[in-house]
């Protein structure tokens, strides 16, 4: 088995003459004799073999249904298929993916390191089976400074740099960006209110009063004066800390000569909190200006990634991930594929710190190198330093999936209890819940969660505008009748429920394809809905009409007044029931149910908002072009009026107390 090895390459990339004496291209005509049939992935990866290209690339394995099984990259495109094509010598994993195999797609590059690039994107977004898969890929928060005003402001950012200003990060979560934001406006007074509060004021805000703030918005401080904060703010942040805090020292000290002791106590609460940043960062590596540390743990079959990130010379969080990958990949290989797709959309830094001996380190650093314009070392350090931090990060690694693990299992054991209570033929893995949301029919939108064995998997919520003119406005059974339809008619069309592995010849090939159709399903194996027997009716007679009558159905009813913990349960078939109360069982379906109104809530609050931006506050009954100016002028922003309680509501010049309440209500989602 020369040149192979269980990777998310199946086999190492061998010099030209190496494979060449080791993995000569296989006699097609002898392979393809009709007395010894090959499986029929085998088969189809033959059929392409004459026409795949000798050169660099990408190519796509997919199985019956055209979703795509995984995504490999290869020095040679028709050798690497050769290695495939061969009837034995294949690990497990490598065997199953052969078999599911039902059609091949390539795409051609010029080099290897274009091709490794390529693969981390293609794997990010389509997402095989096979392959190692990252999860939790949120985006990084920073924090930016910026620009195009003439008192620049300081705050949070996510997302596409399309602020003008200077961007700093990233940071590990918004936890931290909030606390860093809160010490820099302490020791550089900057502004974070928005242009609108900032051109409306006319005395100082509170931030000003509590020295979080310098006020110019209202004249406080010079402009130039401004200015120098806020690049005393961005020297501190590109990473010279000391001298920024060299040169308020000495302003202490000066103002202290001086007896101006007011003006010294500025400067030693400045100090103060710059030193509050650092000394939270904990680990610090000296010397290294921008740098990353990966370290990986894995028990059982999961694996745990642990990200530091060193920017200027400063911590600034860690992130924990737990990828998806198969139980026979090494530590090293899972690495080597993670730290390819945690770059394809973020910046890279000059240095990279990892845990293990990565099989490809110099093609992943020069492919790095290629994506971000300069020199990118990926090292494992030996000592120092640098082996401190690697160590640290292997350490939390090693507690983030021992928590994960935990919480795994204590969902195992409650999702088998909800499979004994619920008389569920097995454990469900995919649960999901429906709820609707709306106020008096207005912006009414039906959401729905999903969770399963590893808790929420908020990728796959989804929000439901409710569409129908048919629909009176408050039908709650006919919302969840359109919300239902519209998700189950969308999985009969694009995953027919019937299991078409029968109709596949080989049976390694049926079982794995079965296998898989089960764990990638999105077939639910349960379906809650917030209500009673009413919806309960219109959920059953909804999937009836579609043919769907082998989901298991359930209505939760809350009880008397409303009380958590007294929720009667009904399912076709079977009389209502409740569980018995303090039940850790009563307690996860609980979460589930309060998970589902708070997106629905939220996916209604959205919708709402943005109908009150697009159509102005008129939207709210009894409020006009006169009374929307008054509320404008009084709060400055739309954000300030919704947070505004009913007493200050009714402070505004022409609200009186009735339309402060109507107010109020549309805001809070109470009845007009």
């Amino acid at each position: 088995m020369n040149g192979q090895k269980s990777d998310i390459e199946p086999d190492l990339d061998l010099t030209d003459e190496d494979e060449e004496q080791s993995l000569p291209l296989p006699d097609l005509a002898g392979l393809t004799d009709p007395a010894t049939p090959p499986g029929a992935g085998r088969a189809v990866i033959l059929a392409h073999l004459k026409t795949a290209p000798l050169s660099p690339g990408v190519y796509r394995m997919l199985d019956a249904d055209g979703e795509v099984l995984y995504v490999g990259k290869a020095k040679s495109i028709r050798k690497r298929l050769a290695s495939y094509a061969r009837p034995t010598g294949h690990d497990t994993r490598i065997a199953r993916m052969i078999a599911a195999t039902s059609a091949l797609e390539f795409v051609s590059t010029r080099t290897e390191t274009e091709a490794l690039l390529l693969e981390a994107n293609l794997i990010k977004r389509l997402r095989p089976r096979f392959n190692v898969l990252m999860r939790d890929d949120k985006s990084f928060p920073y924090i930016v400074i910026r620009k195009d005003h003439p008192a620049p402001q300081i705050l949070k950012h996510r997302g596409a740099r399309t602020r003008v200003g200077d961007y700093y990060g990233p940071f590990a979560s918004v936890w931290a960006v909030n606390r860093t934001i809160t010490a820099l406006q302490r020791a550089f007074l900057i502004r974070s209110c928005t242009d609108a509060v900032f051109e409306s004021r006319t005395r100082p805000c509170l931030l000003h009063q509590i020295k979080r703030c310098a006020g110019p918005c209202t004249g406080e401080i010079a402009p130039e004066d401004y200015a120098e904060l806020v690049r005393e703010a961005g020297e501190f942040l590109s990473g010279k800390s000391s001298a920024v805090k060299g040169l308020l020292a000495a302003e202490m000290e000066k103002a202290s000569h001086a007896l101006d002791f007011e003006r010294a106590a500025i400067f030693r609460d400045r100090l103060a909190a710059l030193s509050a940043i650092q000394s939270q960062q904990g680990v610090n590596l000296r010397g290294v200006e921008d740098a990353d540390v990966f370290a990986i743990h894995h028990t059982g079959g999961y694996y745990c990634v642990q990200v530091f990130f060193f920017r200027t010379g400063q911590n600034w969080g860690n992130r924990a991930y737990f990828p998806k990958a198969d139980r026979g990949l090494g530590a090293d290989e899972v690495l080597n594929s993670f730290i390819a797709q945690f770059y394809d959309d973020k910046p890279v830094p000059r240095t990279i710190l990892v845990s293990e001996d990565l099989t490809e380190r110099a093609l992943l650093a020069e492919a790095l190198s290629t994506k971000s314009g300069y020199n990118v070392e990926i090292s494992k350090p030996k000592r120092g330093e640098k082996r401190d931090a690697v160590d640290h990060a292997l350490a939390n690694a090693r507690e983030a999936l021992a928590r994960k693990l935990a919480d795994t299992s204590s969902q195992q054991i409650l999702l088998k209890s909800l499979a004994e209570a619920f008389h569920l033929p097995e454990m469900p893995r995919r649960i999901e819940v429906y709820d609707n949301s709306h106020i008096q029919g207005s912006n009414a939108v039906g959401g729905m969660i999903v969770a399963g064995p590893e808790g929420f998997v908020k990728n796959q919520y989804r929000k439901f505008n409710i569409r129908s003119e048919d629909i009176t406005p408050g039908d709650d059974y006919g919302m969840m009748r359109e919300v239902l339809q519209r998700r189950f008619k969308r999985l009969l069309n694009e995953h027919p429920r019937e299991d078409n592995a029968a109709a596949l010849t080989d049976p390694l090939t049926a079982s794995v394809s079965a296998g898989f159709r089960k764990e990638d399903s999105p077939w639910p194996d349960l379906v809650m809905i917030d209500g009673g027997q009413g919806q309960l009716a219109a959920a059953r007679e909804t999937l009836t009409e579609l043919g769907v009558t082998d989901v298991p159905l359930v209505a939760i009813a809350k009880g008397l007044d409303r009380d958590a913990g007294r929720e009667t349960f009904f399912m076709p078939g079977r009389e209502p029931f409740r569980l018995p109360p303090r039940d850790p069982l009563l307690y996860f379906v609980e979460r589930l149910r309060d998970e589902a109104h708070r997106f629905a809530i939220g996916s209604h609050r959205a919708r709402r908002k943005r109908d009150i931006r697009e159509g102005g506050l008129q939207e709210i009954p009894g409020i006009g072009p006169t009374r929307k100016r008054a509320l404008l002028h009084h709060f400055g922003t739309l954000k300030a009026i919704e947070r505004a309680s009913l007493a200050d509501l009714a402070k505004v010049p022409g609200i009186n107390a009735d339309t402060a309440r109507r107010i109020y209500n549309y805001f809070h989602d109470r009845p007009a």
